[in-house]
């Protein structure tokens, strides 16, 4: 086996998470979509016997090239065992030397924690919550990290399969001072809840209602054709009255749950480009009227974002 280059630092799960600092991390992930010198193929997917898949995502810029490599289990949920595990390998362009090793579920989960905040700070109509969160697992508990740290959101609302789950994530949040309960029916809170993330593992539809003017949702659970969260009304509903905003254009191929309403995901505009329709003196461009649904799907990208940063 081929040492790891003297340089080079291997971070564990805590170790990751503190060089991930949500409010910088939402702060890199913008500079890097107004940074002309990144690269991002798109990635390999491979299924592996038994229904998981081993997923392949490099990227680079002028300094930095990185691959995370991770297997995504969907039979490991409900288990010990994480549903996404492997390593985000960093490298120095100039030298080819390993300069740093990421754990790769935490990099995904704050990453895609980081990349719904950004969005909200640019789309949502209503920054002050409450924030509906459904889905109580790894990612529901980023979401709730990262719209709190970087938004400053005071109060949530947890739905989960799981009343333990939901539980235990509402005990997080008033943990953290955050005021907190628990629904078993995420439709009926909707009206109450400006922010909306749906963070589930995506094997069928956990939101129906139709959002209102002031709503903001953000779908990070599907992010392959046949996976969806949202029903086909809600989403059509928003295309029709409101505003859809999709992480990158790799969504025109993954984003289930727009694909499975029959809507046209290559109009959409992408985050970049709202990024980019704003400036440091004006701040987010004019928000649209309307409810707002963010679809992230996933990108290398936002992972470089996470390398640049860690290296500091």
């Amino acid at each position: 086996m081929t040492a790891l280059h003297p340089a080079s630092r291997v971070l564990g799960p805590a170790d990751t998470a503190a060089a991930l600092p949500y409010p910088a991390l939402v702060e890199e992930l913008a500079r890097l979509l107004r940074d002309d010198t990144v690269h991002v193929p798109p990635r390999m997917v491979l299924p592996l016997p038994g229904g998981g898949s081993l997923f392949v995502m490099p990227a680079h810029d002028a300094r930095v090239a990185i691959t995370k490599l991770i297997t995504f289990t969907p039979a490991n949920a409900g288990t010990n065992r994480p549903a996404i595990q492997g390593d985000v390998v960093v490298f120095d362009v100039a030298t080819g030397a390993r300069a740093l090793v990421l754990d790769g579920p935490t990099v995904t989960a704050r990453r895609t924690a980081a990349v719904s905040a950004l969005a909200a700070q640019h789309l949502a109509p209503r920054l002050d919550g409450p924030l509906l969160i459904i889905g109580a697992g790894v990612q529901g508990r980023a979401h709730l990290d990262a719209f709190a740290d970087g938004l400053g959101v005071r109060e949530v609302v947890i739905a989960s399969r799981s009343e333990a789950s939901a539980e235990a994530l509402a005990r997080h949040a008033r943990s953290r001072g955050l005021s907190a309960r628990t629904t078993r029916d995420p439709d009926a809170a909707l009206p109450d809840c400006a922010l909306v993330v749906t963070c589930t593992p995506a094997s069928g539809v956990v939101l129906r209602a139709r959002p209102g003017p002031h709503h903001f949702i953000a779908a990070v659970g599907a992010f392959t054709p046949k996976m969806v969260e949202l029903s086909p009304e809600l989403c059509r509903h928003v295309a029709l009255h409101g505003r859809v905003v999709v992480d990158t254009g790799d969504a025109v191929h993954e984003a289930g749950d727009l694909l499975q309403a029959g809507l046209e995901v290559n109009r959409f505009e992408t985050l970049a480009a709202v990024v980019a329709a704003a400036t440091p003196k004006r701040g987010p461009a004019a928000r649209t009227p309307g409810p707002v649904l963010f679809k992230s799907c996933g990108w290398a990208g936002w992972d470089l974002a996470a390398a640049r940063l860690g290296r500091t």
